[in-house]
């Protein structure tokens, strides 16, 4: 499933192409989506493309009028294409736009979605997040305030995106890996000073792997068709059994909230400080 770093790479991406330019013609070739594509999306031909943003896994297309709000889901990419391409099973969505390029969403489970709204403040999906992980917002003062008397697992926590959007499974456990904190430890067991190490990790992996292209492992591809590359740099998430990269002892997996998790059992002590 696309992330964060995902998500903001394809921002970047089509961003250049995008801005300051009119959707010519938007072609839906598949409208069931994970919610229905509207009818009314066909009036975004003729409106100009003033931003594109992101709130947490959405991005936001900032029309003349209106603004569209995409999600990737489990398997949508957007590529740029800047010559007619044939188009192929999974390609659902077509934005033609007045420089001749072509934003082209593929989705080949059909879990994302494209939204049409009058203003953002409209769009359910959006309220009730958490802060942006990379904003000043995110910061250990304010996970130590939420903290408070939860005994939900630390790893299960910090990717609820009531407390802090778009800190998804790789990217959880390299973070809590990088701040020496067991994935298993109840989150009001946790003091100041392992939050501030937490925030500093969580930062600092989320801004390495926008800075890498996003991680690849089944489907992702950049929005000019290219793999991100921080996979290769994932210091214990996929690697069960493998020596951990710190102290040579063996990378564990199990099981946390329904997710796999990947954690060194020497570096990340299950009993606090």
């Amino acid at each position: 499933m696309p992330e964060l770093p995902e998500v903001e790479t394809s921002r970047r991406g089509i961003l250049p192409y995008l801005k300051g330019q009119t959707i010519k013609k938007i072609i839906v070739r598949q409208p069931k989506l994970r919610w229905p594509i509207d009818k009314t999306i066909e009036q975004a031909q003729g409106q100009v493309i003033l931003d594109v943003k992101r709130r947490a896994k959405y991005l936001l297309l900032q029309l003349t009028n209106n603004w569209i709000v995409i999600h990737l889901g489990m398997s949508g990419s957007l590529r740029i294409l800047v010559n007619q391409q044939e188009v192929a099973k999974h390609d659902h969505v077509d934005l033609v736009l007045s420089n001749g390029v072509i934003l082209r969403y593929t989705d080949p489970r059909r879990f994302g979605c494209w939204l049409w709204t009058d203003s953002i403040d409209n769009v359910s999906q959006l309220k009730h997040l958490g802060p942006e992980p990379l904003s000043e917002a995110f910061s250990a003062e304010y996970l130590l305030a939420k903290a408070k008397n939860r005994q939900v697992p630390i790893k299960s926590w910090i990717m609820d995106n009531h407390i802090v959007v778009g800190v998804g499974n790789i990217y959880a456990s390299e973070s809590l890996f990088m701040a020496k904190i067991n994935p298993n430890r109840k989150v009001s067991s946790l003091k100041l000073n392992e939050f501030v190490r937490l925030v500093t990790a969580i930062k600092y992996v989320l801004t390495k792997s926008i800075e890498q292209g996003g991680t690849t492992l089944k489907d992702f591809l950049q929005s000019d068709g290219k793999p991100g590359y921080f996979a290769q740099k994932l210091q214990v998430y996929g690697r069960a059994g493998e020596p951990c990269l710190i102290c040579q002892n063996e990378i564990k997996a199990q099981k946390i909230g329904q997710r796999n998790t990947f954690y060194c059992e020497s570096c990340q002590k299950l009993d606090s400080e």
